[in-house]
């Protein structure tokens, strides 16, 4: 693993996180290491395939953590990702947005260029989309129909008679094959503790399988996905009976998974580092070079964020210009985002440079 990091000099290695500049987004190898294995071995004793998501570190590094090594079975957002991870050997990808009808063509090259590239359709437009461009060489459109089961975002509605008569127009489509269906129970994201994440996973785990069997009832066979990192850090029993599960953040964790109740705050991954840079007595405040990060702080503009104490008046000698701060992002996947490069490390000893890929 170590001979992939991004500029990984020697004399990197020697150097301490306080020798970055600021703002600089620090992961620790080590967490992101436990927090994968602790996934992939969950997985394993529900009997279920994890096919992570790679949406909140876009990165070939974090990538080869969380498939143990095989870069195969990924879910990615965008295609940018899509045909990064394809340029690195990944395959067996999952395209998990509901297909954009202005992006069929770069589509059908990745079904014609890798062994299994698959995307997700709601809707009888982008079916009819993929009518229109039959791929290459007797190659197939590997589609997963997108089933909404409470999460109020993209999918057919799971009670809709629409939801099985597409998954039947898919399957009645020449050139295309209806490789499952994918239900996302982002409504976890609302709860508040393990019980209540559990009942959102059970939900989400018995509405898909019902629309399993009413497939089934119609002659359909396929699998089933479901999937969030609060779901699948508490997941219950009844989720090995599904094919897949696709949660993506457990990799870098942040604040907001460990209000849900997904993880603890030392199991987060991620953390920005800042520098005070002015002092504000007449406000009782402190100046820090972070603006935008998604952080739990007073305020923030584009270039600056402010920081005041919970209570009382604020000793400054304690905080002198230039001293470093340590920031828990509130969602790693925003914060992860303004960030170029992740200063990776392990016990505070720089390792090198992860270079996430950008785009659409």
């Amino acid at each position: 693993m170590d001979g992939r990091y991004t500029d990984c000099a020697a004399s990197m290695k020697e150097k301490p996180l306080s020798s970055l500049c600021t703002p600089a987004l620090v992961v620790d190898v080590d967490k992101v290491k436990r927090n994968a294995l602790r996934m992939i071995e969950r997985c394993q004793n529900l009997g279920v395939q994890l096919r992570p998501h790679m949406k909140t570190h876009k990165t070939l590094e974090c990538a080869d953590i969380m498939t143990g090594g095989s870069r195969r079975c990924i879910v990615v957002s965008t295609l940018a990702e899509a045909c990064f991870y394809a340029d690195h050997g990944f395959d067996d990808i999952l395209y998990a947005y509901s297909l954009p009808l202005d992006k069929v063509e770069r589509c059908a090259d990745l079904s014609e260029r890798l062994d299994l590239f698959q995307i997700l359709l709601d809707h009888p437009q982008a079916l009819d989309e993929l009518k229109k461009r039959p791929l290459r060489d007797g190659r197939l459109w590997h589609v997963w129909l997108k089933l909404d089961c409470g999460n109020g975002r993209a999918g057919v509605l799971h009670s809709q008679p629409e939801a099985i008569s597409l998954a039947q127009a898919i399957v009645g489509t020449k050139g295309v094959e209806l490789t499952g269906v994918y239900a996302h129970c982002g409504n976890s994201y609302n709860c508040r503790g393990v019980e209540q994440i559990q009942a959102v996973a059970q939900e989400t785990t018995d509405l898909t399988l019902q629309f399993m069997e009413k497939l089934k009832a119609s002659g359909i066979t396929c699998k089933s996905s479901i999937g969030s990192t609060p779901s699948c850090s508490h997941p219950v029993k009844d989720m090995g009976k599904l094919s897949e599960v696709h949660p993506g953040n457990y990799g870098f964790y942040d604040v907001q998974q460990s209000v849900i109740g997904s993880c603890t705050l030392e199991e987060v991954a991620v953390k920005v580092l800042t520098r005070v840079i002015g002092h504000c007595p007449h406000r009782n405040q402190l100046l820090i070079d972070c603006g935008w990060c998604g952080l739990r702080l007073l305020s923030m503009t584009q270039e600056h964020g402010r920081v005041e104490p919970i209570s009382g008046p604020l000793d400054y000698s304690k905080f002198p210009l230039g001293s470093l701060l340590t920031l828990i992002p509130y969602h790693s996947c925003a914060t992860a985002v303004m960030h170029p490069v992740y200063h990776v490390h392990s016990e505070g000893r720089l390792l090198g440079k992860w270079i996430p890929t950008r785009g659409w």
